[in-house]
């Protein structure tokens, strides 16, 4: 019972403009709200960049991978069971040659050794060129 010779007033609290208390106005009922306002913000913001990758894989403008090359594991990062996924940018020709990747996100070393593989992938021709993103596991276990 320290705690109300720390704050006296804390079980005689009432709601401004009356005397009726209801769970979302007392202090614990504000916290919860605060939480949940917080924990659907914080899940929206997460959930964005998913959201549009799907729509981006929706609209069909994914070309077809004729070749891949297998991105060599870092002995290192794999020895300590360091890995991820690696999300690259790549804009392909026409003629289906890679022709620039861009590190988007994930771990630097990783980004490295996927990004040297990705150069040597192969894609389907098509009218004009195009940027699509990829993601690259990197998975210890295996």
């Amino acid at each position: 019972m320290a705690w109300i010779s720390i704050f006296p007033n804390y079980r005689h609290w009432q709601p401004m403009g009356g005397k009726g208390t209801s769970a979302s106005t007392t202090p614990a009922g504000v916290s919860l709200r605060f939480v949940w306002l917080a924990s659907s913000l914080l899940s929206m913001i997460t959930l964005f960049p998913a959201l549009t990758s799907v729509h981006a894989e929706e609209n069909g403008n994914q070309r077809k991978l004729i070749e891949r090359v297998e991105p060599e594991y870092p002995e290192t990062l794999q020895r300590l069971y360091i890995g991820g996924i690696v999300r690259l940018q790549l804009t392909v020709a026409a003629k289906g040659q890679v022709e620039k990747v861009t590190l988007v996100g994930g771990n630097p070393i990783l980004g490295q050794s996927a990004m040297a593989a990705a150069k040597k992938w192969k894609y389907a021709p098509a009218n004009s060129r195009t940027v699509t993103e990829v993601k690259i596991p990197f998975d210890p276990h295996r």
